[in-house]
């Protein structure tokens, strides 16, 4: 009687079902009234003195596996009923294309590393924001352009909520609810009222960074963002800034970097210039700063913002924004190997 327990123990570890009415046979196979183990139970009477306890632990363990092996078949079958379309021929080949992550994820994702290598945490915000934060907390003044629908997708007036034009949005989230000193970047989704060519999009990305401290100085931004030039397009990647104009810093520049095509000779990527803009910056307004909620007069900053297309068509010599947007497999396997 032992070893015939021992097998259908091992028998029953070796079943499987397809379907329920397999499940049902098996069930009253074993567990019927005229079932194999009830059989055993009732020979059990059968079994001398001194071997009861044993035979008795191992039939217990027979009825524990049987009960175990249909509440996890009942699980697993009723799983593939709920979730797989009977439609659906099982028999076919599975696709063996395997999934690559998009350039931009790529991108962003190495933004962030470098950045946080020296300190810089990520802070996220909404898509949708209102008139404070989007513009008036950073200094816009009320006939500024950006304000305009030829700028903005605005969802509602008076007040206005629009989708956001900048994450620079986020920026004034943190300073409100943050002591300085504050050193953060900001990645995220932005909109704009565009019409979709090669070089521009309705629907971007972005990563912008704040850094707030005592004594904070042009020099400071200076050299972060070098640090990033170098690390993103490498260590001959030289710099230079241009002055420029942003509502929210002053002073304020715009950012170029040596062709890493050419290496600064000329070629059409940088327009046979040598140099190639990639990001916008400058020293935060106290405007900003009092706007936030921060002392002006104890704290200064620095702010920057890119374009992660911008970075990302630069990187890999991509000539056309619009192909980011079009989920186009021939394109996207390009980047297997840069995972």
């Amino acid at each position: 009687m032992k070893e015939q327990v021992l097998s259908y123990i091992e028998t029953i570890k070796s079943v499987s079902f397809e379907k329920m009415d397999d499940l049902e046979t098996f069930r009253i196979q074993y567990l019927g009234k005229k079932g194999i183990i009830p059989a055993l139970f009732a020979d059990f009477k059968n079994v001398a003195a001194a071997d009861r306890k044993e035979m008795g632990v191992l039939l217990n363990d027979l009825k524990q596996a049987v009960t175990t092996k249909i509440d996890e078949a009942k699980d697993l079958i009723e799983n593939l009923i709920q979730h797989i379309d009977s439609s659906n021929d099982l028999s076919l080949p599975v696709s063996k294309e395997i999934g690559t992550r998009h350039p931009l994820s790529l991108v962003r994702n190495e933004i962030i590393e470098i950045f946080a290598r020296i300190g810089f945490t990520v802070e996220e915000g909404p898509e949708i924001e209102d008139d404070w934060h989007n513009f008036t907390a950073l200094n816009f003044p009320e006939e500024h352009p950006a304000r305009d629908m030829q700028d903005t997708f605005f969802i509602e007036k008076s007040p206005d909520i629009a989708l956001r034009t900048h994450t620079s949005s986020v920026q004034v989230r943190v300073m409100e609810n943050n002591q300085a000193p504050i050193r953060s970047i900001f990645p995220g989704r932005v909109f704009r009222n565009e019409a979709i060519s090669a070089r521009a999009h309705c629907i971007f990305h972005q990563v912008e960074g704040l850094y707030i401290d005592e004594n904070v100085s042009f020099a400071d931004l200076k050299q972060t963002l070098m640090y990033f030039a170098k690390e993103m397009f490498g260590e001959n990647t030289g710099i230079r800034l241009r002055p420029s104009y942003f509502p929210f810093t002053e002073p304020s520049a715009e950012m170029d970097i040596s062709c890493h095509i050419c290496g600064g000779k000329g070629c059409n990527i940088c327009k046979y210039t040598g140099w190639v803009e990639i990001l916008g910056c400058g020293m935060v307004d106290p405007n900003v700063l009092t706007n936030a909620g921060i002392d002006a007069e104890k704290y200064t900053g620095f702010a920057f913002g890119m374009g992660i297309e911008r970075i990302t068509m630069l990187k890999y010599q991509i000539k056309d924004l619009r192909l980011f947007f079009e989920n186009d497999l021939r394109f996207l396997q390009q980047f297997e190997s840069a995972i």
